[in-house]
């Protein structure tokens, strides 16, 4: 899954673009240099953006579960490989943003490694935001059963095999992803063999089904329960609950929608059931807006741990309350503790959002 291109015939910063070795089957070229040339402009920037903001969000989560949280809770185990899922999605992204730019010029090795890479923190860490999830329903729903199971030693347990389950649908682009030289321009794409429509269904598929379907279903049945638990209970923190709950559902959905359902039109490009070149175009278009779209959800995390989590907030105020050095003066450290203290009724992290439910239920 190289997010740089759709098709042979161009290079437009599709997420899962490199599982295409697509060739128009409509009569004539179907010749895509506006998309080509609106990927070059526009994708370096948006990666660019992306890169930073996530780099810096989810290294600031990790320096704080470690610093202060101290990884005691299954929920502190998930939030810090949820992080780290995030980093290496994002680590990937200015290799496709150079890509987007130029053509690819790190060699095979290293297209077959970023590919990987970045394929297993796609993965990881849309299951790490289903395994909290699941960690949030037995707190709140199944209480005495939660101190049984929710521990450290079941967090880790449960984190391994998401990350073995993470590498296991990231193989293909390890084994297939390569590189070659079409009308002197190099590219990094997964490429099969000839008449391998089959397994460009599958991986489209594997993508929606892992990306979207399976997590969806279970996140929905996950905070349904947890609504219809939190109805019986009459503590203040309710709302905050709810709140929370709306905000991570919504922000799923809203981020990673469109470009699942782009990429299921892809497959009915693939599969021949859509034979049009404007429809492909109008297709490629809306991929480079959706991925860049999906892309901004792996920077949302930390944002909603900062406003909707008090706890954690007061943990980066004290962070950055040590901050020293340009890139971290101290009017944004007073700035983080003006607004801790004009909010300082607001949401609790997940941990403890759950923990303090569980009590009050």
């Amino acid at each position: 899954m190289n997010p740089t291109d759709t098709a042979d015939t161009t290079m437009d910063g599709s997420i899962y673009s490199n599982y295409y070795n697509y060739e128009s089957s409509v009569p004539g070229p179907c010749t895509k240099t506006g998309v080509k040339a609106f990927g070059e402009l526009f994708l370096p920037p948006l990666y660019s953006l992306v890169f930073l903001f996530g780099l810096l969000g989810n290294s600031v989560v990790v320096l704080v579960l470690f610093k202060y949280k101290r990884l005691r809770s299954m929920t502190d185990v998930y939030l810090l490989n949820l992080a780290i899922s995030d980093l290496l999605f994002v680590l990937s992204l200015p290799f496709w943003g150079y890509y987007a730019a130029d053509q690819w010029v790190f060699g095979l090795g290293v297209c077959k490694m970023i590919s990987w890479i970045y394929l297993v923190g796609f993965y990881s860490g849309i299951f790490f935001i289903v395994l909290m999830s699941i960690d949030r329903y037995l707190a709140i729903v199944h209480g005495v059963f939660s101190m049984r199971v929710r521990t450290f030693t079941y967090g880790v347990i449960t984190s391994l095999a998401t990350w073995a389950v993470a590498v296991f649908a990231s193989l293909p682009g390890l084994l297939f992803s390569t590189c070659y030289t079409e009308r002197n321009h190099t590219s990094c794409k997964t490429r099969y063999s000839a008449n391998s429509t089959t397994w460009k269904v599958l991986s489209s598929l594997e993508i929606n089904i892992l990306g979207l379907v399976i997590p969806l279903g279970i996140m929905l049945f996950c905070y349904s329960m947890i609504i219809r638990t939190l109805q019986h209970c009459k503590s203040k923190k309710k709302n905050k609950a709810v709140k929370m709950i709306f905000a991570v559902v919504v922000l799923f959905l809203g981020f990673w929608t469109p470009y699942n359902i782009v990429l299921f039109l892809y497959t009915l490009v693939e599969l021949e059931v859509l034979q049009d070149c404007s429809l492909e175009k109008y297709l490629d278009f809306a991929l480079q807006a959706t991925e860049t779209l999906a892309f901004i959800h792996c920077c949302l995390n930390p944002i909603i741990y900062f406003f909707l989590g008090e706890k954690f907030r007061k943990y980066i105020v004290q962070l950055f309350k040590t901050c020293r050095g340009p890139f971290a003066p101290c009017q944004y450290c007073a700035l983080l503790r003006i607004y801790s203290a004009d909010t300082s009724s607001s949401s609790y992290t997940q941990s403890t959002m759950d923990h303090d439910l569980h009590d009050g239920l």
